[in-house]
């Protein structure tokens, strides 16, 4: 059995009907936006860092994509459970190892690996949670204030993976990727803007003479 997550009253009982909420918003919205490039402009201070992890389903074999917010130590990419060792993409990272990240600027394989040390938990945990911006704030508290015993429980509870890269991918902002014909199209349409105030004037004589 999992250990009870790491939250006051109210989070805990709303942790479920937010993980479902988060299931359809990643699944519709957050997921394409950050297949495509979008993860430049998701990125805020309050929602964080965010990259698009793809696991391979450890029952299903299909492949799985999950937001979520990360930070970069030691050379890994380091992503933790908010939902603690129950949660589905982390149970499918141990299961598989083999992973993929796609982050606002670049796509890679990599390899995922728990952090299991006393010391890297510590400061893992404080640096993910600097990355997490307000929402993560005031779900984990105060972590930079925390002493080093208090991260190291929340650590245990919430497990993290630090993932290392083992092949580059083709990316959204790589040649060809969507998120580079967006920048091109945005390029070729540069020219038409000043031509809108003079659509808008003509349309306004077309109504008043009809």
């Amino acid at each position: 059995m999992s250990d009870p997550l790491p939250y006051g009253p109210v989070l805990t009982r709303l942790a479920e009907p937010m993980r479902r909420a988060f299931l359809v918003v990643n699944r519709r919205v957050a997921a394409p936006a950050l297949r495509r490039g979008g993860g430049v402009l998701l990125a805020t201070p309050l929602a964080g860092s965010i990259l698009l992890l793809t696991t391979t389903g450890r029952v299903s074999g299909e492949r799985r994509e999950v937001p979520l917010c990360y930070a970069v130590v030691d050379g890994a990419v380091v992503v933790v459970a908010g939902y603690g060792h129950a949660a589905q993409w982390y149970r499918n990272a141990v299961a598989h190892p083999e992973v993929e990240v796609t982050l606002p600027g670049a796509a890679f394989a990599g390899r995922a690996v728990e952090v299991v040390d006393d010391d890297a938990r510590v400061r893992a945990m404080r640096v993910v949670a600097a990355s997490m911006g307000v929402a993560g704030r005031s779900t984990l508290g105060d972590v930079a204030a925390m002493p080093d015993d208090e991260v190291l429980a929340l650590a245990r509870t919430l497990p993290m993976l630090a993932i290392t890269p083992t092949a580059v991918l083709p990316g959204p902002f790589d040649p060809g990727g969507a998120a580079t014909r967006a920048v091109l199209a945005a390029w070729l349409a540069l020219p038409l803007v000043p031509l809108v105030p003079l659509v808008g004037r003509a349309v306004r004589a077309w109504r008043r003479r009809g």
